[in-house]
């Protein structure tokens, strides 16, 4: 297991305030007038011989100066106190110096309080991150990557205060090093689906208290996300996924807003049929039906897709739908939508929303140029200053599945 420490705690450990204890234990008894055998010649010394001798008691206790004797009794007590608690003391500070060095993690993870667990180190949790460390910048947060990549570990130590751990997120022994028992949070952010299910089972079987919504689950596939809905597993987390929480906004942000400004019945043209466009479609029939007249779907994988979100969902809806299948960027699939849709009149909508920003912003650029009424879509992953500035040129908007996913992460999952 790597770990890397980001910082030191600013309270005082409980040794410093034995060594204090065991210093003055020894300085008073001197003080007091306790004569070591070895060394009578301390009792009319001045008090920083009488100090240089007491901090000696941490190296070699009482070897070089003799046993106590003369003085008060409880004086010579404390000395003895002293000679057998200052050697002890340094050993045990040795001792532990050596287990940090050979298992770090363990003195590292051992006091985690109300803390945030992050399973995964991809996109998704810098985008976590960033949110999280605006609105809580000293929370303690551990990450937990599935193997060591030296330069993206020191990326998120770096930029958001976290310490990084590697290892199976599903085993028992790393959710006990991880103090899930005392976790304000848990968020699974990896990349197979089913092992975050698998690490949230055998989280919530350990630490029952963590199905009070503490578990926060991204599932990178929407269809498996539905199909586990109905699972006790489920209700117990927050299952999401980040491109149906993106399209969500979108069409309640944006999408919306615009159909209330047309006069007509808007058509809608969803050209990249993923799972973006899938809930987008979704969203638009339980929320927008009345507003639109048509959808129609541009996919090279479209009449799958379709079924699929048929299968997943029953629509319920009062507008058009037409599949067109092929590849955005082939002129004979526009041609066909433009010959089954008038995109001249009125003010149309077009998302392109495919994997490939630089497709969109190019099939985004043609139909702006040739149709300007159209009011248009272009998807980018991360934000880009390039593609945002081509767009405020030609009037398209620019959408970024990151900056929607982490402008509207729900509070409680931040908080």
């Amino acid at each position: 297991m790597k770990l890397s420490i980001t910082g030191a705690s600013g309270l005082i450990g409980w040794r410093w305030y034995a060594a204090v204890g065991l210093f003055m234990c020894g300085f008073l008894a001197l003080v007091f007038g306790v004569t070591p055998t070895e060394r009578p010649d301390i009792h009319s010394s001045g008090w920083l011989t009488k100090a240089y001798y007491s901090l000696g008691l941490f190296v070699v206790g009482g070897l070089d100066i003799g046993t106590p004797q003369g003085g008060p009794l409880l004086a010579r007590v404390m000395l003895w106190f002293a000679y057998f608690g200052a050697p002890l003391l340094t050993a045990s500070a040795v001792i532990e110096a050596v287990l940090r060095v050979m298992s770090p993690h363990r003195w590292q993870l051992r006091r985690l309080r109300n803390h945030v667990v992050v399973v995964g180190t991809g996109n998704l949790t810098s985008v976590y991150l960033r949110a999280l460390r605006a609105r809580s910048p000293k929370l303690s947060v551990v990450v937990v990557a599935d193997e060591a990549d030296v330069v993206r570990d020191q990326e998120l130590q770096e930029t958001y205060n976290v310490t990084v751990v590697v290892g199976d997120i599903t085993h028992s022994f790393l959710q006990r090093e991880l103090r899930l028992r005392n976790a304000r949070r848990v968020v699974l952010l990896g990349d197979d689906n089913f092992l975050c299910y698998e690490a949230a089972s055998k989280m919530l079987a350990s630490y029952p208290r963590l199905a009070e919504g503490r578990i926060v689950l991204h599932c990178h596939k929407i269809r498996f996300m539905r199909a586990m809905e109905d699972t006790e597993l489920a209700s117990q987390c927050a299952t999401f996924n980040a491109y149906h929480l993106a399209a969500t906004a979108l069409v309640r942000d944006d999408l919306i807003r615009h159909f209330h400004q047309t006069q007509a019945r808007d058509l809608v043209v969803m050209a990249g049929f993923g799972r973006f466009g899938q809930t987008i479609l979704e969203e638009l029939a339980n929320h927008a039906r009345d507003e639109i007249e048509a959808v129609a779907v541009v996919d090279v994988d479209a009449d799958r897709r379709v079924l699929v979100v048929d299968e997943q969902q029953v629509l319920t809806t009062d507008f058009r739908r037409q599949v067109f299948e092929g590849d955005i960027s082939h002129p004979e699939v526009w041609q066909q939508l433009t010959d089954a849709f008038d995109l001249t009149t009125d003010q149309p909508t077009v998302i392109l929303g495919t994997g490939s920003a630089e497709d969109n912003l190019r099939t985004a650029l043609w139909i702006k140029r040739k149709y300007p009424n159209v009011y248009v879509f272009a998807r980018t992953n991360d934000v880009s200053s390039f593609a945002l500035q081509v767009s405020a040129e030609h009037d398209i908007n620019s959408i970024s599945i990151t900056q929607l996913f982490e402008s509207n992460l729900p509070d409680a999952w931040i908080a």
